[in-house]
C-alpha cells in the first residue's frame, strides 16, 4: 500500500505540482487547499506525512500544526513545513510550532522527493 501524504497548500499550481511529483513517485496524495480541510483530512485519513504550507487563508499552517500536534489522534503524524519563509529565524520558529522538518520553496522536484523519502524512512524524524 502506498504511503499517504497530505498536501496542505492554498496555491493551486504549487499544490498540483507537489501532487504530480509525489503521485508519479508512487505516493498516495491527499490535497487540501486550506488548513481547515487539511485538519479534517488528517483526522479522517491519518496520513503518513503532512506537507504544510505556512501562509494559508484563514488559519495559518503554524496554527494548524499546533492544533494537530495537540490532539492525541493526530499528534504522531509528522509534519514537514513547505514554505517560502527562508529568513533568519523562520526555520526555528516553524520547528518550535511543532513542525518536524522544514523544506523551503520554490519546490524543486529532486529535493522534494529526496526530503520526503528520507523523512519517511527515518520514521518522521527531523534529522533525516
Amino acid at each position: 500500500m502506498a504511503e499517504k501524504i497530505l498536501v496542505v497548500e492554498d496555491n493551486a499550481v504549487n499544490r498540483k505540482l507537489v501532487e504530480v511529483i509525489l503521485s508519479k513517485a508512487g505516493y498516495a496524495v491527499l490535497p487540501a487547499p486550506d488548513a481547515e480541510q487539511g485538519i479534517a483530512l488528517a483526522r479522517s485519513a491519518h496520513p503518513d506525512l503532512i506537507l504544510m504550507d505556512i501562509h494559508l487563508p484563514g488559519m495559518d499552517g503554524l496554527a494548524a500544526t499546533r492544533l494537530l500536534k495537540g490532539e492525541s489522534a493526530t499528534r504522531g503524524i509528522p509534519i514537514m513545513a513547505l514554505t517560502a519563509l527562508a529568513m533568519k529565524g523562520d526555520e526555528e520558529r516553524i520547528l518550535a510550532a511543532g513542525c518536524d522538518a522544514y523544506l523551503s520553496k520554490p519546490i524543486r522536484h529532486g529535493a522534494l522527493l529526496e526530503a520526503v523519502a528520507r523523512f519517511l524512512q527515518a520514521g518522521g524524524k527531523a534529522d533525516a
